[in-house]
């Protein structure tokens, strides 16, 4: 590890891993800044009869004015063949204004060999500009404005009002009405099934029997700007494939910024078959840096087994070819 590196905290969405090659040779030492959601962050040990370890976020005026309210999971966790860990109880909603806010006090002797400090952030608050509660700032509708953005509001009252609808989508549970017009103004694909003599054309339905009503109802809400966040976050998946199934760019654009911002040990296998199947090449490269940079793939190495025995074999070689790379860096 160069000098420069020794200090870079490395980071996805909402995780951050400051890797520690050695503490002997010295009591004190602060990470450069980095950023995980507005504010720019350090980490900090020193050592002591015990080692503390600190989180706290950088001086601004963003800071002074509008501090960060955290939750998160912080580790320690030796990176020799072992990856033993130490797991402080989680943080919840704790106000960070600085470096004295959080303190972890380790008297485990971690003073030499290698190790990670490891911060998996599972939410970061700021108070309303209106006053009132703190809210997230990951739940700021982001998505709902770019449907909306593309479609006038009325459109919503017509799908959810059955305002004249002139085609039936068949799902596998049911069935609900919509507009050639609005549908084929989104999608060329069902542009092409409405301009040439089709059976969709001739029977005035579409058969989408790969999709549940709910989901369906959710891709139906995001082309006609009807879409809530909650809804979008429950059908991400099915939103994706329906998105490069009839070729609507700008939802399968939002599915994948979506999908960037959460992965964690839970889905990280499941997005990085998505991201191969739906061509997502930034998808991809963050959920192999998550599982090999980061070291996830330890975590999970049941799951990473039965991953091993139904992949597409391409993926497989990626995956061990990440791997390899990684291990020529030590």
């Amino acid at each position: 590890m160069t000098d420069s590196s020794a200090y870079r905290v490395e980071t996805t969405s909402r995780l951050a891993q400051w890797k520690i090659d050695n503490l002997a040779s010295c009591t004190y030492r602060k990470s450069d800044p980095f950023k995980i959601g507005k504010w720019n962050w350090h980490l900090s040990v020193e050592k002591n009869r015990v080692l503390f370890v600190k989180l706290y976020p950088e001086i601004s005026n963003l800071t002074r004015e509008n501090p960060p309210i955290a939750s998160f999971i912080i580790r320690v966790v030796s990176s020799a063949g072992d990856r033993k860990a130490l797991t402080h109880p989680e943080v919840t909603d704790k106000q960070l204004k600085n470096n004295e806010d959080f303190v972890w006090a380790i008297d485990v002797p971690l003073t030499t060999g290698k190790f990670i400090i490891d911060v998996e952030f599972l939410d970061l608050k700021a108070a309303s500009p209106g006053g009132g509660e703190p809210c997230s700032i990951w739940d700021e509708e982001t998505t709902e404005k770019r449907a909306n953005a593309t479609a006038l509001v009325s459109l919503g009252r017509m799908l959810t009002e059955s305002i004249h609808t002139d085609i039936k989508i068949i799902v596998s549970d049911g069935s609900i009405g919509a507009h050639r017009a609005v549908l084929a103004a989104r999608s060329p694909v069902f542009h092409s099934m409405f301009a040439h003599d089709l059976k969709e054309k001739e029977l005035s339905t579409i058969n989408i029997s790969d999709m549940s009503i709910e989901a369906c109802q959710a891709f139906l809400n995001y082309i006609y700007g009807n879409i809530q966040s909650e809804e979008f976050l429950v059908h991400r998946l099915a939103l994706l494939s329906a998105a490069d199934k009839y070729d609507i760019a700008d939802l399968k654009e939002a599915c994948h910024d979506s999908l960037l911002e959460d992965i964690d040990t839970k889905n990280v296998l499941e997005r990085l078959q998505s991201a191969s199947l739906y061509q997502l090449p930034k998808l991809k490269t963050s959920c192999l840096r998550y599982l090999v940079k980061f070291g996830k793939i330890f975590d999970i190495r049941d799951d990473f087994n039965s991953f091993l025995q139904c992949a597409d074999r391409d993926l497989i070689a990626e995956v061990f070819h990440e791997v390899l790379n990684s291990w020529k860096g030590f």
